[in-house]
């Protein structure tokens, strides 16, 4: 896949009045897209992403498969082995941006303050809209409408006066969900959801909070500010104001690249010199050609590579001078992964990027993966 990272370089709405934001998701947006376009699909267990021979990965399943326990970044194989009445359908993502950008326009149509996070899910600040006499709630049943009418896919709408409550509010009734948060009912709407809830605690962070009696969003923000500070360091007052539903992120409506990489999973894995060269030359030409089409030149290539067994590292080495050529992302790529070779150590995946641009920018679009043999993981689709 090709990714973009991004940094945030405009933000708007960081008054203290209530704000009102909206968060908006597509549902299974790329399974969704298949079953729209193939009405033999529909209804049916829909798997998006590689073959399971080729170590594939799902990166979207339709709630018909979701039954069965699949979902998002799951190995097809595994996938397979659960649902095998599944329809493997490999991805086509001309046709997810196409589908995407008519959703984006919906979406500027209602207000201009639209922070896209990914092909499938973009938050809206319509404070200025319900300032003027608009309740969320008739807002998100418009833009639910519309989308509806005019792309024929299903959006979940969370509303609230924040980015993160909005999110959480609109996974909770998935597919077709909506779920408004009224000014002043933040807390006791997060007290009864569990901690993981809350964007940056993962799975390892909510074991700990468990270790420790908190399992609740409502017993996670009854916690003093030192206990906050001696757990979460320099994350303590985002994660605190997040758990009493109170941070004030602003919606970003314009973005700059920070970096862009390409990496591809093999269907077996590769140790031979001979065979990795043109995997690595692959990889450094699209990730140029990218660079080229974004007007973009950066000083810093990266190399990561996954071994046989799964042990992940990366190395990266900077140029005298930025560049967006691809001998010279291939030679610097390849002189850093020489250093790794060893007999015996075979490699499951490979990636190369270019960072530490010196001018230019970039659309704010986040991922632009464009599957040819790779795996897609981490996909916001799967929602």
């Amino acid at each position: 896949m090709i990714h973009e990272s991004v940094m945030e370089s405009a933000a708007v709405g960081t008054g203290l009045a209530p704000r009102h934001i909206l968060h908006a998701d597509l549902d299974a947006f790329y399974a969704a897209v298949e079953q729209l376009d193939n009405p033999e699909l529909r209804g049916k267990p829909v798997l998006v992403g590689g073959r399971p021979e080729d170590r594939g990965v799902v990166a979207t399943a339709s709630y018909e498969a979701r039954r069965f326990g699949v979902h998002s970044a799951m190995p097809m194989r595994s996938a397979v082995r659960r649902c095998p009445q599944g329809v493997i359908v490999r991805p086509r993502f001309d046709r997810y941006r196409e589908v995407s950008d008519r959703v984006m326009e919906i979406f500027h149509d209602l207000t201009g303050l639209v922070e896209p996070l990914s092909l499938d899910e973009a938050y809206l600040d319509i404070t200025d809209l319900v300032l003027e006499g608009s309740p969320p709630l008739r807002l998100a049943l418009d833009l639910k409408r519309r989308v509806k009418e005019e792309t024929g896919l299903t959006l979940s709408v969370g509303a609230a006066t924040s980015k993160s409550v909005a999110k959480i509010a609109s996974d909770l009734n998935k597919p077709d969900g909506l779920v408004v948060v009224l000014p002043g009912e933040e807390a006791a709407f997060l007290a009864p959801l569990l901690v993981a809830r809350i964007w940056g605690i993962g799975p390892k962070t909510a074991e700990r909070l468990r270790a420790e009696g908190i399992e609740s969003i409502g017993q996670l923000a009854s916690q003093p500010v030192e206990w906050f500070t001696q757990r979460f360091g320099q994350r303590a007052a985002s994660v605190r104001d997040k758990a009493l539903g109170q941070d004030r992120e602003p919606v970003h409506t314009e973005r700059v690249t920070k970096s862009v990489s390409a990496e591809t999973t093999f269907a077996n894995d590769l140790g031979d010199p001979a065979k990795l060269h043109p995997e690595l030359a692959g990889l450094a030409g699209r990730v140029a050609r990218h660079l080229e089409h974004k007007g973009l030149r950066g000083r810093t290539v990266t190399v990561k590579a996954r071994l046989a067994d799964f042990t992940t590292f990366t190395r990266q080495a900077t140029l005298p001078a930025a560049t967006a050529a691809e001998s010279a992302i291939r030679d610097t790529a390849w002189r850093l992964l020489s250093l790794e070779l060893q007999p015996g150590r075979t490699f499951r995946l490979l990636g190369v990027g270019v960072s530490s641009f010196v001018e230019g920018g970039a659309a704010p679009q986040l991922q632009l993966p464009l599957f040819e043999g790779e795996t897609a993981v981490g996909d916001s689709a799967g929602n």
